[in-house]
């Protein structure tokens, strides 16, 4: 199934947040040995990781609001996860050029979940739809 308004199939979104995950996790490895980097490296480890892990539990939304709830929780901890890569970078205890893809991936991610979520509220407006692999279809 795809997404009408940004031609994304779900497969491919869960996969990309997927690769996001891992590369928040690499990142968190590499993070100097320090106090502050550990606690900002447990939040953004946590907010990295549960992005795909809850963009999943929305293509298996039962209805149109919980899918829309679901993509709320995912559109947070997309944003959540941007907050502490720009702590990351403003704290010192990494460079821009090691980030800069995280920070515009996390924001292409918020992007195509915002559109999603309005997709979503329009149809429900709209009249019924229906789910089918997490994408609503009338």
């Amino acid at each position: 199934m795809r997404n009408a308004d940004l031609g994304m199939r779900n497969e491919d979104l869960k996969e990309r947040t997927r690769k996001f995950a891992l590369e928040i996790i690499r990142l968190v490895e590499n993070l100097p040995k320090n106090r502050i980097a550990d606690v900002l490296g447990r939040q953004i480890l946590r907010s990295g990781t549960s992005i795909g892990a809850n963009y999943r539990a929305a293509c298996r939304a039962r209805s149109r609001a919980d899918f829309i709830s679901k993509m709320g929780i995912v559109e947070e901890e997309a944003d959540e996860t941007l907050y502490w890569l720009e702590l990351l970078l403003d704290a010192r205890l990494v460079e821009q050029n090691q980030i800069q893809r995280l920070m515009n991936e996390a924001n292409e991610i918020i992007a195509i979940v915002v559109t999603s979520i309005k997709t979503a509220r329009r149809n429900r407006k709209d009249g019924e739809c229906r789910i089918r692999n997490g994408e609503y279809r009338k």
